[in-house]
């Protein structure tokens, strides 16, 4: 197809750049990607070497020492001319990542407009990184904070949005003055190359230094092990399961980096018998089955109140009827495959361990096969009568899947409910009761990063910081004061007197 070719896509591609030039490494293995959009052969990616990644290092902390000392309105103009090359290739990086990720063409083009949307975002703080005036309680004494560069910032990033979440950390860590190492997932490498080469673009028109964006595609074993417990790389964002989570923050706690952890989800949505049905049906069934289940914000449990429970029921599974299912790049279909064939093992295994339980499948839970559906990805998103205590509907399963669970009484009952799991991301509540709402969003209420009302749990925009707690790692990415996350904070005070008074009082003469 065109559009890989646009985007410098070949048969067989290298897995390691510092943004210049690619290492041509071959005995580490060769990743085969297939579209599980009809199980066909795309490419190939031959994987980075632990050679690569010393040789990728070296020029990164080489470039932090040029980058650093540019004024970060003039790394801002970097991040706009990124933005409109982004602009330029969009349409051919979205269906890119479409059909490697099997995500709808809309949603793909949506996620390289994340990526615009983020440089634009980026350039204006390039102006903005602002520290704060104390008063000092020191006669003749100013004291003031500010930031600094941190350095090599490690970005790893998930599947699930192969280029915006990269985006996200790279362009805000940029006007900061750090430089990019990039490590994405091994099932989406493609559309990592073809950014590499967008911004690559960028490098050479403006003679910037090698280094300043990498990228290192390699086995998780190795490089993302080096990359962990790489003491060069000061901080470390990572979006991904739970358990990898763990993993990473203990590895780089050990050798005291930071890290930004965005895990697991186990998205809630409240329904209260004052909620507007009209608006919350559709955001409800975009929310569980956009990017085919597979968003960390994707709706997975729906906490109705007794009194609509029925009447909710019936209205989903009337529009989980009128989902079409089938190719992403054909703009008529809503629902996409799942990743690979893994994943629809586990989305079955799922719907079996919650039947054990004593839940019910109403709607959905089939694979499908057939013309169209070679591939063995797509299945039929499910509704599942759950109760909120069972061991599965505590996990994530990255798969649509929605369980319906019913409460009575007044709101503080669904929000016990609600905030009943490990995770803590994406929440939200549907009502027009101003004192529901207000409850939802007070300390009582929601113990996620993120708390909506009557807006769905998915689509969050680049202006607020993104993130959740608990077992969802408390990082947050994007928008807001997030950028503060990618800089160290130092506290600076001048005594431009002749005495030397010293803080609380003390004495002290010589």
């Amino acid at each position: 197809m065109d559009f890989w070719e646009k985007l410098g896509i070949r048969e067989k591609n290298f897995g390691a750049s510092t943004g210049l030039k690619w290492f041509e490494t071959k005995n580490e293995g060769e990743l085969k990607i297939y579209s599980p959009t009809n199980g066909k052969y795309i490419a190939s990616v031959y994987q980075a070497s632990e050679e690569d990644y010393e040789k990728i290092l070296n020029e990164s902390g080489k470039a932090f020492k040029e980058w650093r000392k540019i004024p970060a309105p003039k790394r801002g103009e970097i991040v706009r001319q990124i933005g409109l090359k982004l602009r330029e290739y969009k349409p051919y990086l979205g269906k890119l990542v479409s059909y490697e990720m099997g995500k709808s063409l809309q949603e793909g083009l949506g996620e390289v407009q994340e990526m615009i949307d983020i440089c634009d975002f980026s350039l204006g703080q390039s102006r903005q990184l602002y520290g704060f005036t104390m008063a000092s309680e020191r006669a003749s004494h100013r004291m003031y904070d500010q930031y600094h560069p941190l350095g090599v910032v490690g970005v790893i990033t998930a599947f699930n949005f192969p280029v915006a979440v990269y985006a996200w950390n790279a362009m805000l860590a940029t006007v900061c003055g750090d430089v990019n190492l990039w490590k994405p997932s091994s099932k989406v490498p493609l559309s990592a190359i073809a950014v590499q080469n967008i911004i690559g673009e960028v490098i050479k028109e403006n003679n910037l230094p090698e280094g300043l964006f990498s990228l290192v595609i390699g086995k998780g074993s190795t490089i993302g092990e080096k990359l962990l417990n790489d003491k060069r790389i000061p901080l470390i964002s990572l979006t991904g399961s739970t358990p990898v989570g763990r993993h990473a923050g203990e590895a780089i706690a050990k050798r005291f980096g930071r890290a930004i952890l965005e895990l697991g989800g186990n998205n809630g949505i409240i329904i209260t018998p004052d909620a507007d049905l009209k608006t919350a049906i559709p955001a409800i069934v975009f929310g569980a089955v956009g990017t085919a289940g597979q968003r960390c914000t994707t709706t997975r449990r729906l906490i109705i109140h007794e009194s609509v429970y029925e009447k909710v029921k019936d209205s989903l599974i009337k529009a989980y009827k009128s989902l079409k299912i089938g190719d992403p790049l054909d703009e008529k279909n809503h629902v996409g495959p799942l990743i690979d064939k893994s994943a629809v093992k586990l989305f079955i295994s799922a719907l079996e361990r919650v039947k054990e339980e004593g839940g019910k499948v109403t709607f959905g839970g089939e694979v499908l096969s057939g013309k169209g559906y070679e591939s063995g990805c797509y299945i039929v998103p499910a509704l599942v009568e759950a109760e909120n205590h069972y061991k599965i509907v505590q996990e994530e399963t990255f798969a649509p899947i929605l369980y319906l669970i019913k409460y009575s009484g007044n709101v503080s009952n669904a929000i016990e409910l609600h905030n009943d799991v490990v995770q803590g991301l994406s929440s939200a509540i549907y009502t027009n009761n101003l004192r529901e709402a207000e409850q939802f969003l007070s300390i009582e209420g929601s113990d996620c990063g993120i708390a909506n009302v009557n807006i769905g749990t998915s689509g969050a925009e680049i202006g607020g910081a993104f993130g959740g707690e608990k077992e969802t790692g408390g990082g947050r990415e994007s928008g807001s004061d997030s950028w503060k996350a990618y800089m160290r904070r130092q506290t600076n005070t001048i005594n431009y007197g002749t005495a030397l008074p010293l803080a609380q009082g003390i004495k002290f003469e010589i």
